[in-house]
């Protein structure tokens, strides 16, 4: 008997996704605890002729990448395993790096595109295994979230290509 398009399809009794698509998803709870801390530093640092733009603009990511952080995590949960947490774990998974203490601004803002830029690769990457493991909810987050992450690389990019008065 063909089902009636107002049945609703059970959920599957096994997790959605595999160990694979678990670890891309952990890795990047890493990363947005670091990127939260990095902006953080940042927004707190910021000196120069550009305070104001670069004090909110960091400010700004910062608070991105903290909701992100709850998206990620609660997928994991959805999917049956623990999100890390401990700050020893995290920086064991994160792979990108912790904000250099006496770093000019100049420095700040290269250092936070380089770890942009490392998260685009990564959640690209996660993206394409997520669809082979048959795991369209990771897809679509990780799909929604890497935008944020290229948005804020793109103002570091164009922020880095300006001699506009970003101290050195």
């Amino acid at each position: 008997m063909p089902k009636s398009p107002a049945m609703v399809e059970e959920m599957p009794a096994e997790p959605v996704a595999g160990k694979t698509a678990v670890e891309h998803l952990q890795r990047q709870v890493a990363n947005a605890f670091i990127l939260y801390a990095n902006y953080k530093h940042y927004h707190w640092q910021t000196a120069g002729p550009l305070f104001r733009d670069l004090h909110l603009m960091f400010d700004e990511f910062a608070i991105a990448v903290l909701a992100s952080l709850d998206e990620l995590a609660e997928r994991i949960r959805m999917i049956g395993e623990n999100p890390i947490y401990q700050p020893t774990e995290v920086l064991q998974v994160a792979s990108v790096r912790v904000a250099q203490p006496g770093t000019s601004m100049r420095e700040m803002v290269r250092e936070a595109d380089n770890n942009a830029q490392t998260v685009i690769r990564e959640m690209r990457r996660a993206a394409k295994v997520a669809d082979e493991e048959n795991d369209p909810g990771t897809v679509d987050l990780f799909s929604r979230t890497v935008q944020i992450h290229e948005k804020h690389e793109w103002y570091l990019r164009d922020i880095l290509k300006k001699n506009d008065g970003l101290v050195t």
